[in-house]
């Protein structure tokens, strides 16, 4: 299972958001640095009104959603890369994730300690990028000498390794991480740069983790708020990535009430949400997974699979043998079959189509297969 690692300077909020996330209190999150030191890991449920709305429209005795892995690492502070602090622990738990979510703190609250004095989130951002660039430059100029001689050889590998760190190096010479330089890169470019496992190559997007009684006005108006502006301009700009609005510490006070209580607190806030259900959202789509949805009397479900993936592939995460025997799939997307009340007034109104093995499966697809084995 494709996991997101939680990660940022210590005392910003990233246990607190893990039990928000994972509704756990698993993690400690207490007022002072390093209090986590070995990552917890918890499953999170990916919130999805499509199934309730499936589940009644079928009369479904349970609904199943999909779930993604979080894993809550330990603080970074500078010189991580050289070993400050727990800068070799804290790295080799990064380079074992699949993407980043990057706790920005835009808060101030003397009570809690900053372990640099102040509220700055640009600085913050640059304190941990910076570090998982210095770790990347360090291990491309190793590689980079144990290349150079198999390629004066004549090795084509070794050839095509040297041509990309002559090229990467300067970019993260110049403070740019690696996922920046794709764009400019061919397709074999682009697959041996992932195979390198570089820190800075992976995705990652922002959760800017504001106060309680600035949530509702970040989430309307977050171009107003002074943090939160700050942080969605620069990562857009510098890191070609997303900034979510959080309130980690309300989320985590609502871990043990019930759901109906939960609304009520939130709307009292002015808000439906603390941000907390749009970043799980945002990280599944950021790992590259789509979700497909099965209904019928027994269960309605949420099924992942990776963005692109064909029909027989889909079927395939329901059962081997799905894949094995595919024959078809009968798709209606969710907007339509809601729209047209129903599998008979989507099959009437000829949104119900038979797809076969070619087809390329649509976030929201509600599929039944038919197979043969």
């Amino acid at each position: 299972m494709l996991q997101a690692g939680i990660v940022g300077l210590p005392n910003v909020g990233k246990s607190t958001l893990f039990n928000a996330v994972t509704r756990t209190r698993k993690a400690q999150a207490a007022n002072y640095p390093f209090c986590t030191i070995d990552p917890n890991v918890g499953m999170v449920t990916v919130p999805d009104p499509r199934l309730q709305v499936l589940s009644d429209m079928s009369g479904s005795e349970k609904i199943i959603p999909t779930l993604i892995e979080f894993v809550d690492i330990a603080g970074l502070v500078k010189g991580a890369s050289e070993g400050a602090g727990l800068g070799n622990q804290f790295l080799a738990n990064i380079r074992e994730v699949d993407a980043i979510v990057q706790v920005v703190r835009c808060f101030d609250n003397d009570d809690i300690i900053h372990e640099l004095g102040s509220v700055d989130p640009l600085r913050d951002i640059d304190i941990i990028n910076s570090e998982l660039i210095l770790a990347d430059i360090a291990t491309m100029e190793k590689r980079l000498s144990s290349r150079e001689r198999k390629a004066r050889s004549g090795d084509k590998e070794a050839k095509a390794e040297v041509a990309l760190i002559t090229k990467l190096l300067p970019h993260l010479n110049e403070g740019n991480p690696a996922l920046t330089l794709e764009p400019q890169l061919d397709d074999d470019e682009r697959k041996l740069l992932h195979s390198f496992q570089l820190l800075s190559d992976k995705k990652s997007i922002f959760a800017c983790n504001v106060n309680e009684d600035e949530l509702a006005d970040a989430i309307s108006n977050p171009d107003a708020h002074p943090y939160v502006s700050q942080v969605k301009k620069y990562v857009a700009e510098h890191h070609n990535a997303e900034a979510i609005v959080i309130s980690a510490r309300i989320e985590e006070e609502l871990i043990d009430v019930s759901e109906e209580e939960s609304r009520e607190f939130l709307e009292s806030l002015g808000v439906k949400d603390s941000g907390v259900s749009d970043l799980i959202r945002a990280v599944y789509h950021l790992l590259g997974l789509r979700t497909y949805l099965t209904t019928g009397i027994k269960e309605t479900r949420a099924w992942t699979i990776p963005a692109g993936a064909k029909a027989p592939q889909a079927a395939g995460v329901i059962h081997t043998d799905f894949e094995r025997g595919f024959i078809a799939a009968e798709v209606v997307h969710y907007d339509d079959l809601v729209s047209c009340g129903g599998k008979a007034g989507a099959r009437e109104h000829g949104k119900l189509r038979i797809e076969g093995k070619e087809y390329v499966v649509k976030d929201g697809d509600v599929i039944e297969f038919r197979f043969n084995v």
